[in-house]
Order: structure tokens, then sequence, then C-alpha cells
């Protein structure tokens, strides 16, 4: 019997395995050369890929946008690397009275002052403030032009008056866009509201019942129209220089790129795709996963990404035990508990979501589908009538849905183990 530990909430839960079953735990891998975070910001900046250096670029008595991600990617640790963007603007003669930060709200909510200041940290937030873009605020947006899938590009209109862009923010896999980071923090980051659900909505095929295009995906970017059309958008923009950091999987600051915001993004979904891609064989009978503890698993709508890395490990019908506390229950807006709550069937979900799409609408449906495509056992904290019309049972331990899984499909079952399920995602080699 294999023992292992994996984070729920703020605690840790006991899952035991037995050995001749066990495929593998599936975890993010490591670097081979280890450096403090000061040091990967310092090379990055230093060695910009397809770029000068951003205090080459710049010049005295310009303007310049630093975009910013916003609160709930505070764990990109932006109050370390702000700080050496400014010196690197500083440095190309950028007065502080000449930088404005826009935080990359997207269609997210409005952020406090303390959570600007936790964003820009303690020094940066006695010199400077931050302004949250605000994706309904016509009269702040400037329009662009037109991408090749038909979406009207608006932008926000203090950073397109400004003499250069500087983007930031953190690579990580995402369902819809294939990779965060780079473009995105163009579209949907400073985008108008119209740009983002047009964006967005090309995640669908064109016919009722087609659900999701094939190459809409984390890691998908070839085939994924929303990945392009994002890319249309930001070269109306054309951004002057882009830093992005990737995260070890211990939550450190493992790897940073700088530069071109195409050719140093490019860069940086390889770096990404060998800590947190990882070559699996075979797919699984069974996937026990955990999103990797709070806040990940903070409520429903914020461990989409667990089930979603967690389905490429298993086979069609099989089984997902997710261990995701869930304290704030469902989570985000009222679309995503309509279509939770007061739906029994993934058409009329999918029905839902093309009427009026939106991102929280759409995530929740990616949520249903899996669980209409795989049988979802929750140990969780959530109530189990939140989620029965979506099909997903709720236990409290992983003994309890070990044992629903074995009565319902027997013991040897080929399992994987997925500790950091949010981050990490499997990929068939075969």
């Amino acid at each position: 019997m294999k023992n292992m530990e994996i984070k729920y909430g703020s605690t840790c839960m006991s899952v035991a395995v037995e050995e001749e079953n066990l495929i593998g735990v599936i975890e993010a891998n490591k670097l081979s050369e280890e450096k403090t975070e000061e040091e990967v910001i310092k090379d990055a900046l230093e060695n910009p890929i397809g770029s000068a250096r951003l205090k080459e670029l710049v010049h005295d008595g310009e303007r310049v946008c630093v975009v910013i991600p916003d609160v709930t990617r505070a764990w990109q640790k932006t109050d370390k690397y702000l700080n050496a963007i400014v010196e690197e603007l500083n440095a190309g003669g950028i007065e502080d009275k000449n930088i404005v930060f826009i935080s990359a709200l997207g269609s997210h909510r409005k952020q406090t002052r303390e959570e600007h200041e936790k964003l820009l940290g303690e020094k940066l937030s006695e010199r400077f403030k931050v302004i949250d873009h605000d994706c309904y605020d016509k009269e702040n947006l400037v329009y662009l032009g037109e991408t090749t899938y038909g979406n009207r590009v608006y932008i926000n209109r203090i950073a397109m008056e400004c003499d250069h862009i500087v983007i930031t923010g953190g690579i990580v896999y995402h369902l819809l866009a294939g990779y965060a980071g780079g473009k995105k923090t163009i579209l949907p980051g400073i985008s108008g509201a119209e740009t983002i659900m047009k964006n967005h909505s090309l995640s669908l095929n064109d016919n009722l019942g087609e659900s999701v295009k094939a190459g809409v995906c984390s890691g998908g970017t070839e085939d994924n129209p929303v990945h392009l059309d994002m890319l249309e958008a930001a070269s109306f923009v054309k951004p002057t220089f882009m830093f992005n950091v990737i995260m070890g999987p211990e939550g450190q600051i493992a790897a940073a790129v700088a530069g071109n915001y195409i050719a140093a993004h490019e860069q940086g979904m390889k770096i990404l795709k060998n800590i947190d891609g990882v070559d699996i064989e075979e797919k699984a009978d069974l996937v026990i996963a955990s999103a990797g503890g709070y806040p990940k698993d903070i409520n429903l709508y914020q461990s989409v990404k667990t089930l979603t890395n967690a389905r490429e490990a298993v086979k069609e019908g099989g089984y997902i035990i997710a261990a995701l506390e869930c304290r704030e229950g469902l989570g985000g807006d009222k679309n995503i508990q309509d279509l939770i709550l007061n739906y029994d069937n993934i058409l009329d979900r999918e029905k839902f979501v093309r009427d009026d799409f939106t991102i929280s609408k759409f995530i929740a449906y990616c949520m249903c589908e899996t669980a209409y495509k795989f049988k979802v056992i929750l140990v969780s904290d959530i109530k189990q009538e939140l989620v029965k019309n979506a099909n997903i049972t709720v236990v409290k331990t992983v003994e309890k849905a070990l044992e629903i899984v074995h009565k319902e499909k027997g013991e040897n079952l080929k399992t994987y183990v997925m500790p950091h399920a949010a981050n990490t995602l499997p990929m068939l080699t075969k």
C-alpha cells in the first residue's frame, strides 16, 4: 500500500493506493538549476528575448504604462518584480511622474486600496497609485480595429495614450487561452467588455450540441481561435516590452522571461511545459486529485482547473476523486450558480452559455461537462444539494470516495495521484 498526503484547504488528507494499481504520482518537474528569485528576475531583465533591454527602449520625457495583474494573481509575486522593472525604467530616464500602473482586471471586480498595495509592495505603494481597468467604461476605451475573427478591439484609453506599454504577469496553463501571460494581459486584461466576450465566445463550435472546439484547451495554441484572436488584438497595441514569471511547485518564482511579447512568451511556454507539463504513457481508470490546498480550492469556481487538468489523465467514463475544500461554496457570480443549480442536462447548459456568453458561464460549463463525461466525486465541505444537478457526488473523506468507486467499478483500477492538479497538466505521449 502506498500512503501519501495531499493538501485540502489549510490542512492535509491521507491517500492510500495499492502499489500494483498506482501508475504514478503526477507532479511538477524540478528545474535543474536553482536560483534565488532576485537572480531570476535580474537575469531575465538583463537578457531580454527578441528585444533590447527595457532601459534602452524608453527615453527621457516619455510616458510609460505598466500593465500589472489583479489581486487574484498576487501569487505571481508582483511586488518583487515590479521594483526591478521600475528601476529599469528609471535607468532609462523615465521619471516616476511618467510611469502609470494599470491593473488588468479584464471583467473582474474593482480592487481596494489595500489590494493595490499588495500588488505594488510597500516601497512602490509610497510612490505610485494603481488605476483599475474598467471594461464597461466606454468613455475610457479606444477602438483600434477588427481582427480576422470579426472581433472589434477596444482598449484602455489611458494605456494607449502612453508612449510605451509594458505588460507583466505570469505564465500558467489556461483552459481557454492555452496559456496565460503574454497577449492575455491585453485581451482580456485591458480590453472592453464587448471585445472580451466576443473573444471568449470563439471557444464554442458553431452548432448547438457540439460543445467546445477541440483546440480550446490548456496548452492549446495552434488550432485555438481564442489564443489567435488574442494575439491579433495585441498586434494593434504593440506592447514595447513584456516581463512574465513562471512559478515553481513550491510557489516560488522559478523562471522569468522578458523582451518581445511574442518571442519571450513562446520561450516562457516552453519553460512552463518543462515544469508543469508531465508526460504520461497511458490514461487511468481513476485519478485522485488535489488543487494544492487553499486558496486554490477556496470555492468550486476556482477549482475548475483541478478538474479539467485531472480529466486529461483519466479515460472517458472513468473516475475523478477531487479533494477540494470549497469553504466558500460554489463561488463566482449568479450566472455560475444558475448554470450549476438550475439545469439538469448538458445541452440546456450549453444553450445557456451561448445565450449572452460570459467567461463565468463558460468555466462553470466546463466543470459540468467534465462531470458529464467522467464520474466526479468531491471530497469537500460543499453541500451535496449545490452540485447534485451537475451529477457530482460529495463525500467527506477519500476513503468514502474510494469505497463508492470500488463498489461500482471494482478494486483493481489503474490510478494516478495528482497532488497539485490546479497547475500540473498531464500530456499523453502515445
